[in-house]
């Protein structure tokens, strides 16, 4: 874990020390800002545990932070612009804080979190570009948070440790990208993930991920897609792990707004022993159609069968439906997914698991400085590693919230956010509901 940061000090310093040096005192300062945040919580099941079992708590945070970016600011708000990379040789943007937070009731819960981004980039010529990326997050939160790159926000990953104890994530991403033609790239990216975490039940885990990946387009309309994954894990307790998954797409396009693909995908994980080795299968075809400039959509249908060494093979549909509407006021998104999905690297390690998830999200710009939000998800998971009284665990869990935050002043926000989930399992000892309010001020410079 230090040498990974270690790396991410320095690519950050290489990236950013150009900057510096051509920058007057004034500009310098542009690219830092600093930020604070109080909180406060209540939330009546802390723990995500079966009624008779739920502890309630209100939970305050201070936490302070800072942004580091070489993007420009807008004029109106002070915030950091998202300019095209190509306009830039080099860049970076950088978030990170720390957040002390206070139990009123359990102190023995008390912890300090940490939230921190990275995305730096630096053309070494024209077309060959060099980016780093890192996440990095310490919290208690039962759920974690989603941390891939695809993921929409409000999606969860299925695993979840058994009570509040700190956990940490850090996930270090470095890529190289290639140009050699208009659509043409070659990329190389690499992942090292590590999760760690004080739960008794928990497991430790470290993720390296290597990934080339190539995009050719014959001419306008045809073009091809190849992808190959190593992936490498080791485990705390359970058995280590060495994947292979090889993908490849083939797309029409018909015009600048609609495309149809085929895809073929195929996974090989091979456990040390006793693990039980298995092989996936999952053929797709999928259209992506641009219906305005601000809506967009794409719809993905297949079938996989997973193959284990040892037991009953499992398939069934695949999908993947995204709609996204992004105007000046509004913005929406609806997501729906079902297939499966592989949770190795989390609290539970839960392993290959069938799923089915719909996600949607509104946000408004109800006034000039005043945004409103709805949202709401509901999933669906069976759990191939989880058996309990001769039965595999499904879960069922939905939630609904809804978010409003007001500007006051250029530099203070107000927030309040609401949100209730519950989970019907067929395993008792993993129901629970759960109601949580959050009441937000931030200032910034």
């Amino acid at each position: 874990m230090k040498r990974i940061k270690g790396l991410v000090v320095v690519c950050s310093l290489m990236v950013i020390f150009p900057t510096i040096v051509q920058a007057g005192a004034d500009e310098f300062l542009s690219f830092f800002k600093p930020y604070i945040t109080f909180q406060e919580v209540y939330d009546n099941n802390i723990d995500l545990t079966p009624n008779p079992l739920r502890r309630g708590d209100f939970i305050t945070t201070i936490t302070p932070g800072i942004r580091i970016s070489t993007q420009p600011r807008s004029p109106v708000t002070g915030e950091f612009l998202q300019a095209p990379t190509a306009e830039r040789r080099y860049g970076i943007d950088l978030d990170f804080n720390a957040g002390f937070n206070f139990y009123a009731k359990y102190h023995e819960d008390n912890y300090i979190s940490l939230n921190g981004s990275l995305n730096a980039w630096y053309a070494l010529t024209q077309n060959l570009n060099f980016r780093v990326r890192d996440y990095l997050i310490r919290s208690d939160d039962i759920r974690e948070p989603d941390y891939s790159s695809t993921a929409i926000p409000g999606q969860y990953l299925p695993s979840r440790t058994l009570n509040r104890v700190p956990w940490i994530r850090n996930v270090f991403e470095p890529s190289l990208e290639y140009k050699f033609g208009r659509e043409n790239v070659f990329a190389f990216n690499y992942r090292n993930n590590v999760y760690d975490t004080q739960s008794r039940t928990g497991e430790d885990s470290m993720e390296n991920y290597i990934n080339p990946r190539i995009n050719y387009w014959f001419d306008i309309r045809n073009g091809v897609s190849l992808e190959y994954g190593l992936d490498l894990g080791n485990f705390q307790r359970s058995p280590d792990l060495v994947g292979n998954m090889v993908r490849g797409r083939y797309t029409y396009r018909f015009n600048p707004r609609t495309s149809i693909f085929g895809e073929y995908t195929q996974l090989w994980r091979n456990f040390d022993p006793p693990g039980i080795d298995y092989i996936v299968y999952n053929p797709s075809i999928g259209i992506e159609h641009t219906f305005s400039p601000t809506l967009g959509g794409r719809l993905q249908v297949g079938y996989y069968r997973a193959d284990p060494q040892k037991g009953s093979a499992v398939d069934g549909p695949f999908y993947d439906f995204l709609l996204t509407q992004r105007a000046q006021r509004t913005t929406y998104t609806l997501s729906l997914q079902g297939g499966y999905e592989e949770n190795f690297f989390t609290a539970e390690n839960r392993g290959f698991t069938q799923y089915h998830r719909v996600i949607g999200r509104i946000n408004h710009q109800l006034l000039r400085d005043m945004r409103v939000g709805l949202f709401s998800s509901y999933e669906w998971y069976k759990y191939a590693e989880s058996t309990i009284l001769g039965r595999r665990q499904i879960d069922q869990i939905w939630t609904i919230g809804a978010n409003a935050s007001y500007q006051l002043f250029k530099w203070l926000t107000l927030s309040l956010e609401f949100n209730h989930s519950e989970n019907h399992s067929n395993i008792d000892s993993a129901d629970y509901s759960d109601y949580r309010g959050t009441f937000r001020v931030t200032a910034t410079y």
